[in-house]
């Protein structure tokens, strides 16, 4: 390889640029390539570096800013990508103007991408069908700043790092991260100061000119978390005369194994879903448990290692700094501290008020869906933990509530998140602290649950929670029900006075399926849920259309989140209302065809009755975990799935739409039985399984 040395040398260090080109642009239409902890984000051609978001990006640092191929001095045109799995993506292309004798293309230029856990392959094959030979000449351009990924998020660049030449490649490095690049076969130049490397042949007619590069990121320290190889669950294979079911099911189940990841904590491993790329690619405690609960239907390892996992890291002491508290579950870990403005969050941070009530709730629920009882009875100390921290949260005046201490946490700390996410009817924003009606419902429940598996075990304390619980649902009756023109319903919140904040938001369907409600208050929920104020026809909107703060692209307050529509089918379907269920999943599956199959974190709350499709939400990130595994949590829902695994038996009650049937699912799984699921063209149901 020879080394050419022309224009400026890049200065190396981390003086950082600010302009236009350094702003963040949408992720909707760009491609994403992942396999946990790496993705790639790159333009729907295969290019990367035109936009500041794009790159190569490992363990929440940059290791490639810049990756783009011309041929014969022109970027080929990009005509078409695929993913045949979340881990890999290749791109056609053709190359512009390459035979003016004739109108077809005479240069096809092809690149599969297929990303490793620290590894990135890039192949680009180039043919053309002129006449004879005809010399080609390839030119890879490559750069790397190992940026942060919160200085990615905000458009922060810094200067590229300088590269050494090797025998076969490139090799970056600052401030012990490294990245090398091996060529295959070797370049002819390599341009070091611009990051250029240049392969010149000669091919015959339909004669393949290949060149691989093959890139090893360095991290300067080990990544918090390891890749996954293997799922924890088999295949799940939906038949119907709707294919668009099976589709969106088998690419949310593809994207969550480019998901996953492991913890090295221990002598063995335990696996999780990551929240979402690309800003969440990490552990998140309530994504990652809503995630496994959705997913149990596959079985019961992810939950019971995503518990474990929680656990070792469960809240031991106060402090002010973190917001641990003893047996609060963590929201976020990171490697390095997060700075977006005003938010500094540290690299454990446990800012939320509903991941502890749900790692109740997964851990009861997993035994109901035939984890190990030694297992599950490992975890008890954590889940009386949990169920304290509830306690102590509640002293106040009986509701679990949150605040912000630090000034520059989280200033929301249930799902809705956002700063303007709790607000009245008339769009003022509700003053904490805060106790979210959603947060009631899951210390409900977890107090019920945590109460059974108490008994369960023969552990003391579980009349304690039994009664704490219905003193909860009394207090929540009285406090958090108002009325509006429409009738009585819900308020999404009670501000710092008690006040009931009187939003009509999706959170309601929250409360459905816990069993904090009565039969009469369910109905008002469900009908609330199924109408077009908030059921848009793609899904749930997280605010009513009615309200003076909702948007359809409003983050909070007007768009549908999959995962959020998800929640409300479950306890529709849990609560006797199987039409409003169908109604609400059948949006979900039409706003998925929008989208290729692979739903995003959110997307706009526009009305079904007036388009066709959904605008997409221009920041979205995709896959996200609960949203990849929402089909999964819906059609167990309308399939009514019953499992007693003391028993070994699954029972259904199907509450499908007639053009779905009949319908057959293979891969549920009770403890380690599989078994299958037929739904005749009556809606009579059958099941097989394998014990």
């Amino acid at each position: 390889m020879r080394a050419v040395h022309t224009g400026q040398v890049t200065a190396e260090g981390p003086t950082e640029q600010h302009g236009p080109d350094a702003r963040q642009g949408n992720l909707d239409d760009l491609v994403t390539c992942l396999n946990a902890p790496s993705l790639v984000l790159s333009a729907s051609d295969g290019q990367i570096g035109r936009r500041g978001v794009e790159g190569w990006m490992c363990a929440d640092r940059r290791y490639l800013s810049t990756l783009s191929v011309t041929v014969d001095g022109s970027g080929p045109v990009g005509l078409r990508s695929d993913s045949p799995a979340a881990g890999v993506v290749t791109f056609r292309g053709m190359l512009p103007g390459s035979d003016e004798s004739t109108a077809s293309p005479a240069v096809l230029v092809d690149r599969r991408r297929e990303q490793g856990h620290h590894e990135l392959v890039e192949t680009v094959t180039m043919r053309h069908e002129s006449v004879g030979p005809r010399t080609l000449t390839l030119e890879v351009e490559a750069a790397v700043d190992f940026n942060a990924m919160a200085g990615v998020r905000t458009g922060r660049q810094p200067r590229r790092a300088r590269p050494e030449v090797r025998v076969d490649g490139l090799r970056w490095s600052r401030d012990g991260d490294a990245v090398t690049l091996r060529c295959t076969p070797a370049a002819d130049t390599v341009d070091v100061e611009q990051g250029v490397l240049t392969w010149a042949r000669t091919p015959g007619p339909g004669e393949p000119f290949v060149v691989a590069l093959r890139f090893h990121a360095e991290p300067r320290t080990r990544p918090l978390f390891d890749g996954v190889d293997v799922p924890p669950w088999e295949p799940l294979e939906v038949a119907c005369p709707d294919p668009r079911l099976d589709r969106l099911v088998g690419h949310g189940l593809a994207d969550l194994e480019g998901l996953l990841l492991a913890d090295p904590a221990d002598a063995e491993e335990d696996v999780f879903a990551a929240a979402g790329s690309p800003w969440f690619l990490t552990l998140f405690g309530r994504d990652s448990l809503w995630t496994a609960r959705m997913l149990l239907p596959l079985g019961t390892d992810l939950a019971m290692s995503t518990l474990r996992v929680l656990a070792r890291r469960q809240g031991r002491r106060r402090d002010p700094t973190t917001e641990e508290q003893p047996g609060g579950i963590l929201h976020e870990v990171r490697p390095e501290p997060l700075a977006l403005g005003r938010l500094k969050l540290p690299t454990t941070y446990y800012g939320t008020v509903d991941a502890t009530p749900l790692f109740v709730t997964c851990c009861a629920e997993a035994l109901q869906w035939g984890a190990e009882p030694a297992e599950v009875e490992a975890l008890l100390p954590a889940v009386e933990a949990c169920l304290r921290w509830l306690e102590e949260r509640a002293q106040e005046d009986g509701f679990v509530r949150y605040v912000d201490a630090t000034g520059h946490g989280l200033g929301n700390q249930g799902w809705k998140d956002a700063e303007d996410a709790i607000q009245w009817a008339d769009g003022t924003l509700a003053e904490p602290p805060i106790a979210l009606s959603e947060a009631q419902a899951y210390a409900y429940q977890a107090a019920v649950l945590g109460s059974d598996l108490l008994t369960r075990f023969d552990r003391p304390g579980a009349g304690h929670w039994q009664g704490w619980a219905a003193d909860l649902a009394n207090r929540f009756r009285a406090a958090f029900w108002v009325e509006d023109g429409a009738g009585p319903y819900p308020a999404i919140a009670l501000d710092a006075h008690g006040r009931p904040v009187d939003s009509v938001a999706s959170n309601m369907g929250h409360l459905l399926g816990t069993g904090l409600l009565s039969p009469g208050e369910r109905e008002l929920v469900a009908a609330r849920i199924g109408g077009p104020e908030l059921s848009s026809g793609f899904g749930l909107r997280t605010l009513t259309s009615r309200a003076a703060g909702y948007s359809p692209l409003s983050y909070h307050c007007g768009a549908v989140w999959p995962h959020d529509t998800a929640i409300a089918v479950t306890g529709l379907a849990r609560d006797g209302f199987g039409a409003e269920a169908a109604r609400l999943f059948q949006g979900l599956v039409r706003a998925a065809s929008a989208f290729d199959f692979r739903l995003p974190e959110l997307y706009a709350g526009d009305d079904g009755r007036d388009v066709e499709a959904p605008r997409p939400y221009p920041t979205a990130c995709r896959p996200q975990a609960w949203a990849a595994a929402a089909p999964v949590a819906g059609l167990a829902a309308l399939l009514g799935l019953r499992v007693d695994a003391a028993d070994g038996t699954l029972t259904a009650a199907p509450v499908l739409p007639r053009s779905w049937l009949p319908l057959r699912v293979d891969g549920l799984r009770i403890g380690r039985r599989r078994w299958a699921l037929v739904v005749d063209e009556d809606g009579g149901w059958s099941t097989e399984s394998d014990g």
